[in-house]
């Protein structure tokens, strides 16, 4: 009896989409709750962060308040700015003061005698300059001795006290112009010649007892009268806080004898720095405002809802910061007692305006008090950012909040990974499950396939 061979044939069980479907089934809910915890957390940490960003920034904007630099800015007016320019530290106090500058500091320059021209040789043995208790000693030797040599050789001496070298030639020949490269009497420089052939004796000079071509001189001048002087004409220790650039000598007047015409240096304080400093205060709060009313709104229109609403502790910060701008100030017995009285109001919609021509009568009329006010001890610049500093440093509400939500990034995150992992274990699971079953499957339809064409071969026997 003849039978046909058996075909296995297949359970056509796509194992692969059962399981793809089955696992995309199961983790839908937890994916998308992660996914939304992940959205809700990374919203809190961005509003969190612009928030306090807009504090700190308020803290910037008041800090020459709260250390209280805006009321030791000076400024400084010179009567004529041709004899000298004048600029003004910290230190200065308001005060006026008279200057006549009766001489310049000045460099001491020498010029040689006069030789056939730069490159002829001028003599041979040892060249010594110096300045003070500074010098350099300089062999001039045969054969590099020309007067350009020499001036070479001073030039790049790493031993130089200050001096500079160079050649002037005119209609008598070539001369050897040494010059101090400092002003200041004190920098006076000597050169001596000895040894070899005597010729460099040329080059000699004191300036004790010999003309310079410039001498080296201190500036010379008074201040209402007093008699001062400075080796350079920067002068930085005349009058406290004050640096005087001296240009030329003052002009004299018509007396007998004549004497200079005095030049005056009026030095005020800047209120403009007081202004510009309660402008930027403004311009934080209100910005600090904005973002608080965006962070904590409610837009029934548009269903919209701040990620900080209802937020008790950014609630409470905000409630602070306002009361501090608008609370009255005790340690003034007169003048000005609160931001207010320096033009300083709250608007109908909770910002601030600046009237600074309020401000600027508050500061003529009681500038000790509106300091007091502004950055005294209890000031209220002291005040706020003792408590924006308490909100925003290491250990501070506002940096443990932004603290806790990275952590909680970092929680969702482990928990995604988890849930990965937790999928393809599932995944294993049921491939390996489906697939025995496919081959489980596939057996059986083998079988019946035999069982048919054995039942199909009897019949045919019939």
């Amino acid at each position: 009896m003849a039978t046909n061979p058996v075909n296995l044939g297949s359970s056509s069980i796509d194992v692969a989409s059962i399981v793809k479907n089955l696992v995309a089934n199961k983790r839908s809910a937890p994916d998308a709750k992660i996914a939304s915890d992940k959205q809700a957390n990374s919203t809190q940490i961005s509003a969190v962060g612009n928030f306090t960003s807009s504090l700190t920034s308020l803290q910037s904007a008041i800090k020459t308040l709260t250390d209280g630099t805006a009321f030791t800015t000076t400024k400084v007016s010179v009567g004529d700015s041709s004899v000298f320019t004048a600029a003004a530290d910290s230190t200065a106090q308001p005060n006026v003061y008279n200057v006549v500058v009766n001489q310049l500091a000045t460099s001491q320059k020498t010029t040689s005698s006069a030789f056939t021209d730069s490159k002829a040789a001028i003599g041979t043995g040892n060249l010594t300059i110096s300045i003070g208790d500074k010098s350099m000693s300089l062999d001039i030797a045969d054969g590099a001795n020309s007067l350009e040599n020499v001036r070479d050789i001073i030039n790049k001496s790493k031993d130089n006290p200050g001096v500079t070298a160079s050649i002037v030639t005119g209609n008598d020949g070539a001369h050897l112009v040494l010059t101090s490269s400092v002003t200041g009497k004190d920098n006076a420089f000597k050169v001596v010649a000895s040894g070899g052939d005597g010729n460099l004796s040329q080059l000699n000079f004191d300036p004790a007892t010999d003309q310079p071509t410039v001498a080296a001189k201190n500036a010379e001048f008074t201040i209402d009268g007093l008699a001062a002087s400075s080796p350079t004409n920067v002068v930085t220790k005349a009058i406290d806080g004050v640096t005087l650039t001296l240009s030329k000598v003052s002009a004299k007047d018509n007396g007998t004898p004549p004497s200079g015409i005095p030049t005056p240096v009026t030095i005020t304080n800047d209120t403009t720095a007081v202004s510009g400093a309660l402008s930027s205060l403004v311009t934080a709060y209100n910005s600090f405002i904005s973002t608080y009313q965006q962070l904590t709104k409610y837009d029934a229109t548009n269903q919209q809802v701040g990620a900080l609403i209802g937020d008790a502790t950014v609630n409470s910060i905000k409630s602070q910061v306002s009361t501090l701008i608008g609370s009255q100030f005790t340690g003034n017995t007169t003048g000005p007692s609160s931001l207010s009285d320096l033009g300083v109001a709250f608007q109908v919609d909770g910002t601030l305006k600046l009237d600074t021509t309020k401000l600027n009568k508050a500061l003529a009329d009681n500038p000790k008090e509106t300091q007091n006010l502004l950055s005294g001890d209890n000031g209220i610049a002291p005040k706020l950012d003792k408590l924006i500093t308490g909100w925003t440093s290491t250990t501070g509400i506002l940096t443990q909040r932004t603290n806790n939500l990275n952590q909680k990034t970092k929680d969702l995150q482990d928990q995604a990974d988890n849930l990965d992992k937790q999928m393809q274990d599932y995944t294993d699971r049921l491939t390996k499950q489906y697939t025995a079953l496919d081959a489980m499957m596939t057996k059986l339809a083998g079988t019946s396939s035999y069982l048919q064409q054995q039942f199909d071969a009897l019949t045919a026997n019939k």
